[in-house]
């Protein structure tokens, strides 16, 4: 096929603007005239209001919708009938039309088994929280089962390194005997008086004079810090006290040697008691000194000296 123009005789063809043009004119196009394109023999497309593609035809009044024949369907079913787009005023058709209630021989819907579901969710819902809450409650029995085994089982048998702890303890600050200080001048030891508590019975007399004294070398003292010089002696009929030396220098107060016991001058036997002060020691190694100054009573029997952390009074 060569270009140019080979008349209108297929609506493929037809320019509705064909008569704007030098050729559409030299072949006889003219405006149109509501007949056809602008071509003579043109194919004209223009379908009166209501008209089909079927040919049937459909006469709509100006200002009234056009009235649409119901088809009636089975009960589920879409309907058969179609109307064209151009048919409606209120818009494109869906397509389907409502199965009427009487129409058919459809049923309702089956409200029995609903029922029975209904009835079976609730019913599963229901076990689900009672098993929930038959497990919490197990679950707290258990906790306080735990907490109530706990501390008994801890307060039956310490563990091995709290024992070890006591007994370390115990190690650092002994208790020392009358057998185990240094004594000074003409201090000695005896065991003629009744109620001494070292060993053997054994104590430390004759200290009543100037310059004699009694000496401990206290080791593994665990800090620096306050503690607690215990004594163990017998005073009879009347106080008596003592100078106390730390580490070479003069405690700020005199031992108290009371006679707290209550004993009559000359009962030893009686008088034996305890007495404290708090001396300032430090970590490891200390030299403590009880002697007889001038200015000081000392008729005193002593057996025992022994340290405790602290400031305390047993």
């Amino acid at each position: 096929m060569t270009s140019g123009n080979n008349g209108a005789s297929t609506p493929e063809d037809d320019d509705p603007f064909g008569y704007l043009y030098a050729d559409g004119q030299a072949n006889g196009a003219q405006p149109p005239s509501g007949g056809g394109y602008g071509y003579p023999n043109s194919v004209s497309r223009v379908r009166a209001v209501g008209e089909r593609r079927n040919g049937q035809q459909q006469t709509a009044q100006y200002g009234q919708p056009p009235t649409v024949p119901q088809q009636q369907g089975a009960y589920g079913q879409p309907s058969a009938h179609y109307a064209a787009p151009e048919n409606f005023g209120g818009g494109p058709s869906t397509g389907r039309q409502p199965a009427q209630n009487g129409g058919g021989r459809g049923r309702g819907p089956n409200t029995k088994g609903l029922l029975i579901g209904a009835v079976a969710v609730v019913a599963a819902v229901v076990i689900g929280i009672v098993v929930a809450m038959a497990n919490g409650d197990s679950g707290d029995d258990d906790k306080a089962g735990d907490q109530a085994s706990t501390p008994a089982s801890a307060s039956a048998s310490p563990s091995p390194s709290e024992s070890a702890g006591d007994d370390a303890n115990e190690a650092e600050v002994p208790t020392v005997d009358a057998k185990a200080l240094n004594l000074g001048g003409s201090a000695a030891l005896a065991s003629d008086v009744e109620g001494a508590q070292a060993a053997g019975g054994v104590y430390v007399g004759n200290l009543n004079q100037v310059g004699n004294s009694v000496t401990w070398t206290v080791n593994g003292i665990p800090s620096d810090g306050a503690y607690t010089l215990f004594a163990h002696y017998s005073v009879p009929g009347e106080d008596q006290e003592m100078t106390l030396t730390v580490n070479g220098k003069t405690f700020g107060t005199k031992f108290p040697l009371k006679n707290y016991a209550k004993a009559a001058a000359g009962d030893f036997v009686k008088g034996w008691t305890t007495s404290f002060t708090y001396p300032t020691l430090t970590k490891g190694t200390n030299t403590l000194t009880l002697s007889c100054q001038d200015g000081d009573k000392c008729n005193v029997l002593l057996d025992q000296l022994w340290v405790k952390a602290g400031q305390v009074t047993r």
